[in-house]
């Protein structure tokens, strides 16, 4: 009989067994009687994880996990019309999580009882099991699939920065808005005067607890802001990773009176919330970014795909930066990058190499700098993969490579060295979206014109907003933080 799935807390996440198949599931749910329920996990076209669909332990069956469970898709963002909304969530069983916290009965009359739920994370299919074309994941498989079709790589490995804040929160959990912005709960800066540091830590012991890695923590540059990196992983593992970080780190932020936000910039003034995105491609074990004999350690093909990005990079924003308010994070003068250029080590640049073990083949990757944590991990990683490929398969020049810093130089002298800027605002950027055809390519015509929908509709909420706030205090211009973004916008990202 298989025993190696009894479950007991441990914080070495190298030593958490993970599932491989249904019968592991079945054999895990066995042997651990504390487990009443299961929960079931995806994502919907914003990335906010649709997280309380859950069934009794006892619905699990070799049956169900094969066929799995019916859900509404006309109540999911992003999916089905209601005349075609029956859709199926197949749990993953690679995905198998046990919840290191207890819930607690607290009904009275009812006798002492404690429990924890099993997470999976799901695909989605139509009743003819076909896959789903609103399944943001399966955007990210097909796109993973292409790469290793076209070019033999197997392994996309991503590792990103998580940036975001901790706000007080009201007796609801839904964050305190003072004086036109959010309640800030410490004057902390980069790496001192922080407050709430214990979220971190306790968010990361829980995840280590359910297998993965953390790298480091710290108090970020702006009150109340912080940052958490974890070890890299293949690109849909670290989707599902982002997904369940956020749901993690919310609740533990709850417990102590505080809200998480992932949102790019909630506080004018101060430095926004990005993901800057470390990423590579391998075939098996071997690294096709790295090559010893160049003087940056790159081969051809990840200057290709540097080329890609950088090329497509402005049609692409509206997925890294999908939100009205990312745009008031991407300006010069609070460290996020605006302007297209590269160099091995300047972080004024988009994109950079980061050069901390240079000669270390593994280690070598790009760390591109402008997407944001309110951007879908799923479709966002898509898109940037499409991009890089497509620069590889066209055979893409990189530029020279910007040694200066590109904040101090002026609008003629970045022409004249052929640096571009990212588009200014959504708008901007769904106009370039609407004028190439990578993102309408990665995503499928469902997802895509969904997209575009949701997205004009953002931009025509704003716009209503910013009017209303020009003809109530007479200003010519809204350049905070405005309602829309602090009502509409802030509890959910």
């Amino acid at each position: 009989m298989k025993n190696e799935f009894k479950y007991e807390i441990n914080f070495n996440p190298k030593e958490v067994k993970k599932c491989k198949d249904s019968s592991d599931v079945l054999e895990l749910l066995k042997q651990n009687n504390e487990v009443e329920f299961v929960r079931i996990f995806f994502s919907d076209l914003a990335g906010n994880l649709q997280s309380d669909f859950s069934v009794p332990k006892y619905c699990i069956t070799e049956q169900t996990l094969k066929d799995g469970f019916g859900y509404d898709g006309s109540s999911v963002l992003g999916q089905s019309r209601i005349q075609e909304s029956d859709k199926i969530a197949v749990p993953i069983a690679e995905s198998a999580m046990i919840t290191p916290w207890k819930y607690n009965l607290k009904t009275k009359g009812m006798e002492e009882k404690s429990w924890r739920e099993l997470i999976m994370f799901s695909k989605l299919y139509n009743p003819n099991r076909s896959r789903y074309e609103g399944d943001v994941r399966y955007v990210l498989e097909k796109t993973l699939e292409k790469a290793e079709k076209d070019i033999g790589v197997n392994h996309m490995y991503i590792g990103p920065e998580l940036e975001y804040f901790l706000f007080k929160a009201n007796g609801e959990g839904r964050p305190v808005v003072k004086d036109g912005k959010p309640e800030t709960v410490d004057h902390g800066s980069y790496f001192k005067g922080g407050l709430y540091g214990e979220v971190r830590k306790e968010s990361q012991l829980i995840l280590q607890a359910m297998g993965y890695e953390c790298e480091y923590d710290h108090h970020e540059v702006a009150p109340s802001q912080h940052e958490t990196n974890f070890k890299y992983l293949d690109a849909l593992d670290m989707a599902d990773f982002i997904m369940l970080y956020k749901y993690v780190l919310r609740k533990v932020a709850k417990e102590h009176g505080l809200f998480a936000s992932f949102m790019p910039k909630p506080i004018k003034g101060e430095n926004g919330s990005g993901m800057h995105t470390h990423q590579s491609l391998f075939q098996d074990n071997k690294n096709i970014f790295f090559d010893k004999s160049d003087k940056s350690h790159l081969s051809v093909k990840a200057k290709q795909y540097m080329a890609g990005l950088m090329e497509h990079l402005p049609e692409i924003t509206s997925v890294l930066n999908p939100s009205v308010n990312s745009f008031k994070r991407l300006v010069p003068g609070y460290e996020a990058p605006v302007y297209i250029c590269w160099d091995p080590e300047n972080r004024s640049n988009l994109i950079r190499i980061p050069m901390y073990d240079p000669e270390k083949e593994n280690a070598l990757r790009l760390e591109l700098r402008s997407p944001d944590t309110a951007c879908n991990p799923y479709l966002a990683f898509a898109v940037m993969l499409s991009a890089g490929l497509k620069g590889i398969s066209k055979k893409y020049s990189v530029p020279e490579p910007i040694h200066e810093n590109v904040y101090e130089m002026n609008e003629k002298e970045r022409e004249k060295r052929g640096i571009k800027s990212l588009p200014g605002s959504l708008e901007q950027a769904i106009n370039l979206t609407e004028k190439a055809t990578i993102v309408r390519e990665t995503l499928g015509e469902h997802l895509y014109n969904s997209f575009i929908e949701n997205k004009i509709k953002e931009i025509q909420e704003l716009k209503q907003d910013e009017f209303t706030y020009k003809e109530k205090y007479r200003e010519k211009d809204h350049k905070g933080i405005t309602n829309y973004e602090l009502e509409k916008l802030l509890p959910v990202l």
